[in-house]
């Protein structure tokens, strides 16, 4: 199965449903903005700290497979040279709306978060990557590209999912009971068709539950320094969420 272009699909159908999980900002939020009160989240609900990306002004972003109008638009409205990287044509669309509303000025690109071919070494001075390497088989080539057109210097906020999130069966979960399942790296290819469709249907994303070695180690690898960490979990009364956050974020630097 080609992952990639499964993804861009459910994707497109999550845009065209409104999915709550994924709505843009308001034109209220675009405004608290400009006037320096801003909160910008890359996990359910904890906000990234402030001192991992100020100042905005004049600096070069990427947003990596963050396409949706949540967080550019604000890293723009903040002053900031915001470009969106996402596999999605219709989330990239909605980040389009809010710039032209707006007066924004956001560049978006079509592709994959894990060939960044179309731009070249040190380009960007901050990237900012909400949860999203779960929809990817593999991270490691990710990081490297990340760590590849950062400039010297530059910062690399990304979220994550704590792969003991994967090891429950997703079923019995969503029915509040916890019942331990699967293996670490985890991946939805490895269900059968009957249980993919179960749990996922046609419309989702295919996900991957990567190991702790790749997700942060795979960054230390990389070249990159962490300067930043923090936990979160989902805001509903998820039962897992309730005895350990299951979200990660961090921040890593590149070396000068």
């Amino acid at each position: 199965m080609d992952v990639s272009s499964y993804n861009r699909e459910a994707w497109d159908a999550l845009a065209d449903q409104g999915d709550e999980l994924y709505r843009a900002v308001t034109p209220q939020q675009i405004q608290d903005a400009r006037a320096g009160r801003w909160r910008i989240r890359i996990t359910p609900i904890k906000a990234v700290p402030r001192d991992w990306i100020e100042p905005v002004q004049g600096k070069r972003i990427l947003c990596l497979a963050a396409g949706g109008g949540q967080q550019a638009p604000i890293l723009s409205a903040l002053g900031g040279e915001v470009t969106v990287l996402d596999i999605s044509a219709k989330q990239l669309a909605r980040d389009r709306e809010i710039a032209e509303r707006e007066g924004l000025e956001i560049t978006t690109v079509q592709g994959d978060m894990k060939a960044l071919n179309q731009f070249p070494d040190e380009q960007f001075d901050f990237v900012l990557n909400p949860c999203s390497v779960i929809f990817c088989p593999q991270v490691k080539p990710i990081w490297q590209e990340v760590f590849r057109v950062l400039a010297p210097g530059g910062r690399f906020a990304t979220g994550l999912i704590n792969p003991l999130w994967y090891v429950f069966d997703a079923g019995k979960m969503d029915r509040g009971k916890l019942k331990a399942r699967h293996k670490i790296p985890y991946s939805d290819l490895q269900l059968s068709d009957k249980k993919r469709a179960q749990l996922i249907g046609p419309d989702r994303p295919l996900e991957f539950g990567h190991t702790l070695e790749d997700l942060i180690g795979g960054q230390l690898e990389a070249g990159f320094q962490l300067v930043g960490f923090y936990e979160d979990r989902w805001g509903d009364d998820d039962k897992l969420s309730n005895l350990i956050d299951v979200f990660i974020a961090t921040c890593a630097q590149k070396p000068v």
